[in-house]
């Protein structure tokens, strides 16, 4: 009777050992490759599965997303400049049986692939681009390494260059670059201001010399501005600006004249009359007075002289 006890207690051991064995729970990101004798079954997950003992093996394969930080990698671009660079891929299993029976271990050599891809991919271009385009670099790696991994069901969803190391002199030579570049551009906008203000500047002196009046109002303005940025009173007589007006209205006036009647031309002997402002032999030096009165006898000129006050001393 002990005998039979002992060979059932056995057995119901053996039996509780092979339901734990045939048994397994799935999450809902793994799926399950199951072997029988070798061959490939049916995937299965996720879930509650049973496996026949002794008979099924099992390959538990995850579905998420993988972050793959490549090592960094030193090429050389296009232009012999010597880099080193560092790179993120983003990966995760679409086919849970080719990633297991296509290549002996998807994750090692989904790294392998991606480290001669970007060696690869980066030694065809130059400095510049890899500095500026790292958008279309990604792309391009993204595509490539995804071509090459396809057939092991692993798809490749995105690639980051995430660090570019230069040389210390190469450095120095871009930031040289730059700060020219930016001087450069300083100079152009200075000279497009100048020529802008110069363009300017023209248009307002036609029409300032379309009406004398306006310049007397500009001296004006500039009078005003003077006094207040020097806090100081600036006297500026309109009567000395008004008789060098008048001479360019009447210079004006005489050319227009002169133009109208070509034919004509002054009689020999007879003097033109002289403009507003003009000096003619015999006159006195004074613009818009008149006539200077005229000195008969060295004794008038003497007694038109102010006189001074008598010293003490002789």
């Amino acid at each position: 009777m002990t005998a039979v006890i002992i060979i059932l207690v056995v057995l119901v051991v053996i039996a509780v050992a092979a339901a734990g064995a045939s048994v397994r729970v799935l999450r809902e990101y793994e799926r399950a490759v199951v072997f029988r004798l070798g061959r490939l079954m049916d995937q299965r997950g996720p879930g509650l599965i049973l496996l026949t003992p002794t008979i099924d093996r099992m390959v538990r394969v995850s579905l998420r997303t993988v972050t793959l930080t490549v090592p960094p990698q030193e090429t050389i671009t296009r232009d012999n400049i010597p880099v080193r660079v560092t790179a993120v891929i983003y990966y995760r299993v679409v086919d849970a049986n080719s990633a297991v029976t296509q290549v002996e271990s998807f994750h090692n050599a989904t790294r392998q692939i991606a480290q001669t891809t970007l060696r690869s991919v980066l030694g065809g271009v130059d400095l510049d681009s890899l500095l500026a385009e790292r958008d279309r670099l990604n792309e391009s790696l993204q595509h490539v390494i995804d071509a090459q991994t396809e057939p092991w069901g692993i798809k490749v969803t995105t690639v980051e260059i995430r660090d570019v190391e230069i040389p210390e002199r190469m450095q120095h030579a871009i930031a040289r670059q730059a700060e020219a570049e930016r001087e450069r551009r300083a100079k152009i906008i200075n000279a497009e201001g100048e020529f802008q203000a110069a363009a300017k500047l023209a248009e307002a002196a036609d029409v300032i010399g379309r009406n004398p009046t306006t310049l007397q109002l500009r001296y004006l303005q500039t009078l005003r501005e003077i006094g207040a940025t020097q806090n100081s009173t600036v006297v500026f007589p309109i009567d000395l600006v008004k008789p060098a007006l008048d001479a360019i209205t009447g210079a004006a006036a005489a050319a227009a004249q002169g133009n109208s009647a070509p034919g004509t031309a002054p009689e020999a002997g007879q003097a033109s009359p002289p403009g507003n402002g003009e000096l003619t032999p015999g006159s006195a030096g004074q613009l818009g007075a008149g006539p200077a009165p005229e000195l008969s006898t060295p004794e008038q000129a003497e007694d038109r002289l102010p006189s001074l006050p008598e010293s003490d001393e002789d």
